[in-house]
């Protein structure tokens, strides 16, 4: 079975190293998408807590709130709930800053690893999404 234009053919031969490259070019596709997911997860998290944020700010700066600590819910000042809000933001800042610069890291060796592949291959090899 062809799958080539027909009149076309595919003179090019695919060295182990070569399969290699087409792997890893896969894996890291894998690996970049579930990166985005979570990327996307981290960021309608981080919108979530913006969110609250603000709430929190229109409270009574001496009133108790419930707030979330792993399963439980406890009773605290809004003072120190803003301080916990702050301190989680923080934290999915720099875990959206990781999984940006993770994926970055993805997108050279992908760019690299196209280039390579495309000079060997020209059209008889199709990366694009």
């Amino acid at each position: 079975m062809d799958l080539l234009p027909e009149g076309q053919r595919n003179t090019t031969e695919v060295l182990w190293e070569d399969q290699q490259k087409i792997n890893k070019f896969s894996t890291l596709i894998g690996k970049k998408d579930e990166q985005l997911a979570v990327l996307e997860k981290l960021k309608t998290e981080k919108e979530y807590l913006d969110d609250l944020a603000l709430e929190i700010e229109l409270l009574d700066e001496d009133e108790k709130i419930q707030y979330k600590v792993g399963e439980v819910f406890i009773y605290m000042k809004v003072s120190k709930a803003v301080e916990k809000v702050e301190l989680e933001n923080e934290k999915l800042t720099d875990k959206i800053s990781e999984t940006s610069n993770l994926i970055d890291s993805y997108d050279e060796s992908l760019d690299d690893l196209k280039k390579q592949l495309y000079a060997k291959f020209g059209n008889n090899i199709n990366l694009e999404r």
